[in-house]
Order: C-alpha cells, then structure tokens, then sequence
C-alpha cells in the first residue's frame, strides 16, 4: 500500500485501523538458536529422555527457561518419543497391592535381563533395584547364573550399602535355589515371590529392565565380558548419581537413598 498509492504509513494504518505502535514494534525475544542446539545435544547422548528430563538437566545447568518453552521447543526439532501402546482388549484385574517401601533398603526388587556380546555369546545380567529410593546397587553381567552366583553378587553389595528387609524375585531356578534361600534365612530377608505368568507382579524391576535396555544395552556394543562390566557400571553410576527420575520428583536416587549425597558404591 505504501509502494503503489504512494502514502504515509501513518495514513495506511489508519485505513486499516491498525495501530501504528504495532508496525513499529521490534521483539525483543532473544535468540534461542544455543537452547535448542543444547537440547538436541542431551537427545543425541540420553535418547530415551523425554522434555521433563531434559528440562531438568537445563535447569541444572543455569538455563532460564520454563517447562513450557521446553516443551515447545522440543516439539519442534521432532525429538518425541514414540511408544507403541498395546491394545487392551480384556478389563486388567489387579492383584491386592503390597505394603509400599517406605524407607531405603526397606524392599528391593531383583530380576535377570538377557543380551549377547558381538561374537554372538549371550549374557545374563543380574539388575536390582530398590523400589523407595530407585537406586539401583548392581547390573552384573555373567556368562551364566547359578543360586550361588547370585548369593555372591548379593554379598558385594549388601556388604556396601546394608541388607534389605525383602527382595521380590520371579520363580526363576536361581531365585529358588537352596543356596539363596539359605542366604536369606541367614540374613533375615525375606524372598517375596511373583505369581507365576505375572510379571506385572514386580513391576519395578520390570520398569527398571525397560530403562536399562533402552538407555545402555541398545545403545552400546559389547565386545568382551569385560567391556560390558564397564559399559554397564558406567550407566549404573549415570542412572544412580545424575539421571533425573520421575517418580521420585526428578531427584536422584542417590540423594534419596544417602542423604549426604554419597557417590554409589562399585560391587
């Protein structure tokens, strides 16, 4: 309008009845090229992360920004994550809940978690976790499981971080062995058994295995037993000291298990 009838602006605003503040104004919004490159960057490393994690992290590194803006600008850059849900074609029916942990060591959950070295050799990981606090005290990598393996891996650690009252287990051979119940009874914990088929029954250990494949067994490459203990210990200490955790309010296990923060211990 300007161009072709040769006019002020002040005269075309007025015919359209626009406020002439409006034409002049310049946003002062700063720009957020450096946010979003730093989000994408926390997605190429945590994959599995969604906008509130990666909202956490951002804060945690000074970044001025609220859930909102986050999750606007993770939608943008096409970082969601995609779930396949299964349909539930039958009314699910819920077994009578348990007592809920109330305090570290209080109840733990344990389970095994199957994957393979690139040479094709499988292994078995012995993962445990403790339903109050989410740490989690060991991911141990063998070859194969025996009760008495078991016992020891549980040795290590109770040896470092102190004996649970109850651990939830599957009918799995190990978990029913002679050696473990023997343990047990030693030590006054008490192995609390899954229906058989139901999964669903221990469904801690069950989410933490989900985590766990998804944030460190589909994203390395293990080439010798060894170089999965590391790889698995390496994630284990990510998981316990710096990985923000929903349930828990987006804290860290660590700081809910020590409450001076204590860096978690090797088995």
């Amino acid at each position: 309008m300007l161009a072709d009838w040769g006019i002020s602006i002040r005269r075309a605003c007025k015919a359209l009845k626009f406020d002439t503040s409006t034409y002049h104004y310049k946003s002062r919004r700063t720009g957020q090229a450096g946010l979003e490159l730093r989000i994408k960057e926390i997605c190429e490393t945590r994959v599995r992360y969604g906008y509130r994690r990666v909202h956490v992290l951002l804060r945690r590194e000074g970044w001025l920004i609220n859930m909102k803006k986050t999750r606007r600008i993770y939608n943008e850059l096409g970082l969601q994550l995609r779930n396949k849900h299964p349909k539930r074609r039958v009314k699910a029916k819920l077994r009578e809940d348990r007592q809920e942990a109330v305090e570290p060591n209080d109840v733990w959950a344990m389970d095994f978690v199957h994957d393979q070295l690139a040479t094709g050799k499988k292994l078995r990981i012995l993962t445990i976790v403790d339903t109050h606090s989410r740490l989690c005290p060991a991911t141990d990598p063998r070859f194969a499981y025996r009760g008495q393996d078991v016992v020891q891996t549980l040795e290590q650690v109770c040896g470092l971080i102190g004996y649970p009252k109850t651990i939830r287990v599957d009918n799995g051979s190990e978990f029913i062995s002679r050696d473990l119940d023997l343990w047990a009874y030693a030590n006054d914990v008490t192995l609390d058994f899954s229906r058989p088929g139901k999964p669903t029954d221990n469904g801690f250990i069950e989410a933490f295995n989900s985590k766990f494949r998804a944030e460190c067994l589909n994203m390395h490459w293990f080439l010798t037993l060894a170089d999965a203990r590391e790889k698995m210990e390496d994630w284990r200490r990510h998981y316990n000291e710096d990985r923000p955790h929903s349930a828990i309010g987006y804290n860290v296990p660590i700081a809910l298990h020590n409450h001076g923060g204590i860096p978690s211990p090797s088995p």
